[in-house]
């Protein structure tokens, strides 16, 4: 396994659209394997693919809505679509890809994915509150779209650090 470099939002390829993936082989694995490995390193909560420079529909999520005794796990998601969308949130968001800088995006409070895993088959998954947003956002990246783009507004430092604030205090 190895770590990947994750592309910045200068790199054009980050707002090109990934083809399909057709061929699930070891070359797929050890990119899902890597990807796992970046994730980890960056202690963010999804990767796509093209933010390690692989124009393919491939996405990992980090599923946080767990029971307290359990650990958060990867979820792999190979040519995943959004199958149901329902609510809605409006939620601070960042990106591996936009170190530093945060923004409130809207985006649905429960989704249903229907993806393939590393092997070829078929599963749906659903996520709510964080897993949602992260499953639209890195089906987002695979379409070329940086969420800075579907962004209601940024926020300032002052913002970041009373979000922290709070955080702490929960």
């Amino acid at each position: 396994m190895a770590l990947r470099k994750i592309l910045t939002e200068e790199d054009p390829a980050l707002y090109r659209k990934c083809r399909l993936v057709t061929d699930f082989n070891p070359r797929l694995h050890q990119l899902i394997d890597d990807m796992r490995d970046t994730l980890g390193e960056a202690d963010g909560v999804g990767l796509a693919a093209p933010q390690v420079g692989v124009l393919r529909r491939v996405a990992i999520v980090l599923e946080t809505n767990v029971p307290e005794e359990d650990e958060p796990y990867i979820i792999e998601l190979i040519n995943p679509e959004i199958i149901l969308a329902e609510g809605e949130q409006h939620e601070a968001e960042g990106c591996l890809s936009v170190p530093g800088e945060y923004g409130v995006v809207q985006r649905p409070a429960h989704v249903r994915v229907r993806a393939q895993d590393r092997f070829g088959e078929y599963f749906e998954v659903e996520g709510t509150g964080l897993t949602a947003r992260c499953f639209c956002h890195e089906i987002d990246h695979l379409d070329g779209i940086v969420f800075k783009q579907k962004c209601e507004r940024m926020l300032s430092q002052e913002e970041l650090q009373q979000i922290e604030q709070d955080r702490d205090q929960e």
